[in-house]
Order: structure tokens, then C-alpha cells, then sequence
């Protein structure tokens, strides 16, 4: 019996358009996902879009100025960001 391993996905490259974070990954594949699903992107500008890094060796992407990450294991499987709850008084 053979067990083949896959690595773990990960993101070499990244950018951020108007309507979408696009992530080519370290096997070839390029992945995009609406910039719609992170209200935080979404409501933030350019600038602050596009002050990223890439965390954890490819596993994710970090936004400093807004206090986001999205992994790529997110992105994968479609998981958008969910906005916070106002407090109940």
C-alpha cells in the first residue's frame, strides 16, 4: 500500500484587486476569492489594500493597517471573514 503525501498549500504570491484577493500557490495553482467575503478589505482603501504580507511560510496573508488574515486554507475552502456583533446592551 502507497500513501501519497500532498503538501500543504501554501502562497507564494499575492495581490489585491478592487474585487479580489488573488494568491498564486508554491504547486502552480492560482486562487481568487471575492475581496466581498473580508468586510474589512472591502471597506478599507487601496492603500491600506495593499499593505499586505505573507505570514506563517505561505499559510496565510496578514493586512497590519486593518488588523486581518486570511489563510489560505480559507480561501480554499470558502470561508468568507464574518463581521462582528455590535455589543447587546
Amino acid at each position: 500500500m502507497s500513501t501519497v503525501h500532498r503538501p500543504e498549500p501554501l502562497i507564494e504570491h499575492a495581490r489585491v484587486t478592487d474585487d479580489e484577493i488573488i494568491a498564486r500557490l508554491t504547486d502552480g495553482r492560482t486562487i481568487a476569492v471575492p475581496l466581498a467575503w473580508s468586510w474589512r478589505l472591502s471597506e478599507a482603501t487601496p492603500e491600506q489594500r495593499s499593505n499586505f504580507r505573507i505570514i506563517g511560510g505561505g499559510q496565510g496573508i496578514r493586512w497590519p493597517d486593518l488588523d486581518e488574515d486570511i489563510s489560505v486554507r480559507g480561501m480554499l475552502e470558502g470561508i468568507p471573514a464574518k463581521r462582528a456583533r455590535p455589543p447587546e446592551d
